[in-house]
């Protein structure tokens, strides 16, 4: 579903195990790392779309997680051009999400990449709070970056939040600068 602006509806998902480790996701046949995603169909709500999503990407079911929370706000990001469809009708500029933030309450066998016909991921691991900022592709960090800054208090309520990455200029702040 696209909206008037030309978002595409979404939901993210943030799964987080007992050790407060976040679980990342490899796209398939690629070096590309992600949380897990996926949009919403017309008539679904956000909540419906994630569990269709987490069950679809990741073979989980509800009785696998607990939500913990959902992004207060819906936080967009815009695509490059070079990554729009070309033929999409309307047209997408971007993605606008709804992130949740969910407890793992299964085993990690539980987790199933292959249960969908055409999967998404081939490969997950678990990772440290900030590491996705610093590895997922540009354009998606920083809502990246405000999810994962929006969920810290309830993961780490003693206020021990791991340090926040820096950020980093990307090659087209450079190319701005230079001319």
């Amino acid at each position: 579903m696209i909206d008037e602006q030309g978002f595409r509806l979404n939901v993210g998902m943030i799964l987080v195990n007992a050790e407060r480790r976040l679980l990342w996701a490899r796209r398939i046949g690629r070096d590309a790392w992600q949380f897990p995603q996926g949009g919403i169909a017309p008539g679904e709500t956000p909540e419906e779309a994630m569990y269709r999503e987490l069950g679809e990407e990741l073979g989980l079911g509800p009785a696998h997680v607990e939500i913990l929370a959902c992004s207060r706000d819906w936080l967009r990001y815009r695509l490059p051009v070079r990554f729009r469809r070309r033929n999409s009708h309307p047209p997408c500029v971007g993605q606008k999400q709804r992130w949740f933030l969910l407890r793992f309450r299964g085993h990690d066998e539980d987790v199933r990449l292959n249960l969908s016909p055409k999967p998404e991921f081939d490969r997950w691991r678990w990772v440290g709070y900030w590491e996705p900022v610093r590895e997922v592709i540009f354009f998606k960090r920083e809502v990246y970056r405000l999810a994962l800054r929006e969920f810290a208090p309830l993961l780490f309520p003693e206020g021990a939040v791991p340090a926040e990455p820096r950020r980093r200029r990307g090659a087209g702040a450079r190319r701005r600068r230079r001319r």
